[in-house]
């Protein structure tokens, strides 16, 4: 743990590269610090995974900003939606954690990822309405087993 969930809009695989965006949050993930200033998601544990919806309703599907006419038409096919500016995308990002973080440091976490999120979606603004949504949930878990070998590689001394 820490675990990334991305869960989007499949549209939106034409329109930028999810991968970047993976990879510059689990970037972020790791310079993220505790009031000691030490390192809160262990670099073997840090996992970022987006997932596109094969299906999705949003709002009203798009009517409202068809009418806006806030952006302009730029057609793109795809098995997603209609895939063009008047039909809505939406990006939930859910941060799983263990127990044992300070409320200021799980705060700095989600405000490290929205930033990151905002960043990479701030051209995009520009041309679609978009959706985003990032949950950061810190819970007791019933069960909680890991098998890696992943740590090692980064717990030399």
């Amino acid at each position: 743990m820490p675990h990334l969930v991305i869960l989007y809009t499949g549209q939106l695989d034409l329109e930028t590269d999810m991968g970047v965006l993976c990879r510059s949050l689990a970037d972020a993930m790791l310079t993220v610090q505790d009031e000691s200033g030490k390192q809160v998601f262990p670099t073997g544990g840090t996992r970022v995974l987006a997932y596109p919806a094969a299906h999705h309703a949003v709002a009203d599907g798009g009517a409202a900003g068809r009418q806006a006419a806030l952006f302009t038409h730029h057609p793109q096919s795809g098995p997603h939606g209609s895939g063009d500016s008047s039909d809505y995308a939406f990006v939930y990002l859910n941060l799983r954690m263990g127990r044992g973080r300070s409320e200021a440091t799980q705060q700095r976490a989600g405000q490290t990822l929205i930033d990151v999120t905002k960043a990479h979606f701030a051209e995009l603004f520009t041309k679609r309405h978009i959706g985003i949504t990032l949950q950061v949930d810190v819970g007791a878990e019933v069960f909680d087993a890991k098998h890696s070998n992943l740590h090692p590689l980064f717990n030399k001394p």
